[in-house]
């Protein structure tokens, strides 16, 4: 089966939340297309991603029918409907739609490869949970989140690592720089837990981390991204900045991220290197 390109990532992730929201309200998909006059099929279709939806009209009714109510969570689905018709990255200004899940954990869940790299804190899927709490109060205050809003947060990034233990999970290759591992969250007995779960992860059959040296001469990008394979899908790349998630599925620009990928790990440390690297990393700044 030929891969599917352009802005089909979007459409699928579109239809993800709104088979969650019907979901969540115990309605049949069949039901809906009777109730809002679509064709018998439409909403699964929809909902599956083989289809779009290209009128505003539509959405906004199954919306309306969903009881999505607040402008924002109703601006960011509109948002990603206009994405999935356009060759340009989609830009997310909101952390959660309205299901209260993040439009990139849904494509996370279906990727057969995912290639990670940051240079200031550690990877999303390799964060001990002491680790991702402390770094989500560090931001609580400046950022303005409720004390349910960094909760939350925290649970959905430890219910992602759970890809990592399953049998029929993806691939995972993870690079982070030294300087990000030197960046003290918390306290150094919460980085002492986070050097600790990077080996215990290290060890799993799919996973790999690689750990570029701060001596080390070679390229680094500037900006931290995850490039997302599927089976059947073209594939993508996310990046966060301070206020939004950028993805990017136009094959030019995913090429270049996966170009940035590979140039990385081939100079740095082997993934067997990565636990000796941590254990000289916590006996000079953790001990």
């Amino acid at each position: 089966m030929a891969a599917r390109r352009g802005p089909t990532y979007l459409r699928v992730a579109l239809g993800k939340e709104l088979r969650t929201l019907r979901d969540q309200l115990g309605l049949t998909a069949e039901a809906v297309s009777l109730e809002l006059g679509f064709s018998r099929s439409k909403v699964s279709r929809v909902e599956s991603g083989d289809i779009p939806l290209p009128k505003l009209n539509d959405l906004e009714r199954l919306l309306d029918r969903y009881g999505v109510d607040d402008i924002d969570a109703r601006d960011a689905l509109l948002q990603m409907q206009r994405g999935s018709l356009s060759k340009e990255p989609f830009t997310s200004y909101t952390s959660l739609l309205p299901s209260g899940m993040p439009i990139y954990l849904g494509l996370e869940r279906d990727a057969t490869r995912i290639r990670g790299y940051e240079n200031h804190v550690v990877h999303g899927l390799l964060q001990d949970e002491s680790y991702a709490t402390a770094l989500a109060h560090s931001a609580k205050v400046v950022e303005e989140r409720t004390t349910s809003f960094v909760e939350q947060g925290v649970r959905l990034r430890m219910e992602r690592k759970q890809l990592l233990t399953q049998s029929d999970g993806p691939e995972v290759h993870i690079i982070l720089t030294e300087s990000a591992l030197r960046t003290v969250i918390g306290s150094p007995e919460v980085m002492r837990a986070q050097y600790a779960e990077i080996k215990r992860l290290c060890a799993l059959e799919k996973v790999e981390v690689q750990i570029i040296p701060e001596d080390l001469p070679t390229y680094r990008s500037g900006w931290n991204f995850t490039v997302l394979e599927f089976t059947g899908l073209g594939p993508v790349t996310q990046s966060d900045s301070a206020k939004a998630t950028t993805m990017w599925s136009k094959e030019s620009d995913v090429g270049q991220f996966q170009r940035q990928f590979v140039a990385m790990a081939m100079a740095a440390p082997g993934p067997s290197q990565t636990p000796q690297i941590l254990d000289d990393l916590e006996k000079r700044l953790w001990k």
